[in-house]
């Protein structure tokens, strides 16, 4: 039989040597390639490409060892396995086990559990507060998958200790407590104990902890996954190394991605290196931008599709679960601002601005540190134009008999609330407070001693429990993602909520809110097409260059001033927010 090339496997990647005829079709097949390369072509191992590749050496075969070709037919077959699986699971004809635990978790749990088995990383990213770690605890109850890491926000290691041992009351847990490695078969008094089931820890330590535990733990569950979106990160590339040596990875998010949709590509990639192939392939494949700084999805809703079809990502709404709770009602309130507070920072916000806008070709980096200072210094303004008039708003709800969660992100925002509602001693849970802290205001909360908590806009995620005391989220603050916004809302729409809940966005005319309004709308339409392939999307899918340049259009439009060229460029006093 004649052959038209020679394919090897090296590492993670195909090399393909095939006459110039067969290369061209090649390229048409496998869109992630790149059509620059002649002679050699690359192509990732992924089981997705080797399945593909099979079948594309079906009409025109190559030469291959019989170790790779071994390798092709397993990875094929792996794939084409979980291709059956995941569409039997999607037309209803699958029944998921069950598992030991105290208490008996929903079938769609259950579903979620077995897919994360069988295939061995899955990200599941059900609606908020449909009960993800409950079927991340599932896979906990076969031994081969033991012993276990959780890596979670770090406000959440004990109450992912609280939630195992009320379903796996039997499994050992121990919680990191610092970010270098220690002995944990040392007991609180130095006494030698059994090495734990469960290893609970923070993204924060992470870093610390990956190289012991590497090939130690047998499986992984990334709570909150949305945290391994940064691949510059130490916590991202600490995951890839778990992941590499773990049986059994699982990650959990309702909000996969907080901004762009090129995020997923490390989620996904942390969770299973290489499982959609190699980043360059993913942003030729999928990207409108290949840019290393935003890349967007072309169409989130085929992208969507797919990684369900690979039995990748699995989501749930409440309706597909038969769990629906009253709707979400969402109020847009507009409110008065201090526009003096927006004045003091005029000349310099402007000439900021002015750098952002300029077509000058400044030094590296010149650009992007204005576009930060501005966003800093526009939004931290804004917050303390609005805070007396949030504060009012938030005293007309309690003296209403209503408990209410406060959202905000700067400190200058949070003392002038304090201030104004000093009398209702609010309870604080922001960047600023300690685990213990946050944990004591929590119970302050939910027992009523309390009938105001602020919270920061990224502090909460996760957080459990609110549900049964507060119905009402006030924002005070906006944040540049959509999927922040869905997350603090979760805090008290999700399982348990008896009432239907409101959620205020107090915004104003002025200052960083009629920008940051605009720039959501279009993040949204990244998110939801991705996890909602079937969904019409509420915004438009229309694509924005950044977010500092809405911004710094909207304030000095708002101002009246001409945008013009910078007359210099000036230093200005970083402004420290809640995320340091």
């Amino acid at each position: 039989m004649r052959t038209f090339g020679k394919v090897t496997l090296a590492g993670n990647m195909w090399f393909i040597e095939t006459e110039p005829q067969v290369s061209l079709r090649i390229k048409r097949v496998f869109h992630n390639m790149n059509k620059n390369d002649y002679g050699k072509l690359m192509l990732s191992a992924s089981a997705s490409n080797s399945r593909e590749l099979r079948w594309f050496l079906q009409r025109y075969p190559m030469e291959l060892s019989p170790g790779d070709l071994a390798a092709l037919d397993e990875k094929a077959e792996f794939h084409l396995k979980n291709e059956i699986l995941v569409s039997s699971i999607l037309q209803g004809d699958y029944t998921a086990p069950t598992f030991e635990l105290a208490l008996q978790p929903r079938e769609y749990q259950r579903i979620a559990a077995d897919l994360a088995m069988r295939t061995g990383r899955l990200l599941i990213a059900d609606q908020v507060g449909l009960g993800k770690t409950i079927s991340a605890i599932c896979t906990l109850t076969d031994p081969a998958n033991l012993p276990a890491l959780v890596v979670t926000l770090t406000h959440l290691p004990r109450q992912w200790e609280k939630e195992i041992h009320k379903f796996a009351p039997k499994l050992r847990t121990h919680v990191i407590k610092k970010g270098t490695p220690y002995d944990v078969c040392k007991g609180k008094h130095g006494e030698t104990v059994l090495f734990p089931d469960v290893i609970i820890t923070s993204y924060s330590k992470l870093k610390g902890w990956a190289e012991t535990l590497a090939g130690v733990v047998q499986s992984v569950i990334y709570d909150e996954a949305q945290e391994l979106r940064h691949s510059s990160s130490g916590k991202y590339n600490a995951a890839v190394h778990l992941s590499e040596h773990a049986k059994l990875k699982v990650s959990l998010s309702a909000t996969p991605i907080f901004n762009y949709g090129g995020e997923i590509y490390n989620v996904l990639n942390a969770m299973e290196p290489g499982c959609i192939g190699h980043r360059d392939e993913f942003l030729r494949e999928w990207c409108i931008s290949a840019g290393e700084d935003r890349p967007k999805i072309q169409d989130p809703k085929a992208f969507g599709s797919f990684m369900r079809e690979q039995g990748l990502m699995v989501r749930r709404t409440r309706t597909d679960v038969g769990r629906e709770l009253e709707p979400l009602n969402k109020i847009i309130q507009s409110i008065d601002a201090d526009t003096e507070a927006l004045s003091t920072i005029e000349d310099s916000a402007a000439e900021l601005a002015r750098v952002i806008l300029s077509q000058q070709d400044f030094k590296k980096g010149v650009r992007m540190q204005a576009a930060e200072q501005l966003s800093n210094m526009i939004r931290q303004a804004t917050a303390i134009a609005k805070a007396p008039y949030v504060a009012d708003f938030v005293r007309i709800l309690v003296e209403s008999e209503e408990s209410v969660l406060l959202f905000g992100w700067h400190r200058e925002f949070y003392s002038i609330i304090n201030s104004k509602l000093a009398d209702l001693k609010p309870a604080m849970y922001t960047g600023s407070e300690t685990d213990v802290q946050k944990l004591a205001a929590r119970e302050r909360f939910v027992s009523g001693e309390t009938k105001v908590m602020i919270m920061s806009l990224r502090s909460g995620a996760g957080l459990d429990g609110l549900q049964h005391m507060c119905r009402t989220v006030v924002f005070g603050e906006l944040d540049w993602s959509p999927g922040v916004l869905e997350q603090c809302t979760g805090r008290v729409h999700r399982d348990g909520q008896k009432d239907p809940v409101m959620a205020y966005y107090l915004l104003s005319d002025y200052g960083s809110d009629p920008a940051m309004l605009d720039v959501l709308g279009v993040k949204k339409a990244q998110l939801e097409g991705i996890r909602d392939p079937m969904a019409e999307l509420i915004e438009a899918s229309q694509i924005v260059e950044s977010n500092t340049k809405r911004l710094a259009e909207s304030f000095l439009k708002q101002r009246g001033m001409e945008i013009k060229e910078p007359a210099n460029l000036i230093n200005l006093i970083k402004i420290k927010d809640d995320d340091e």
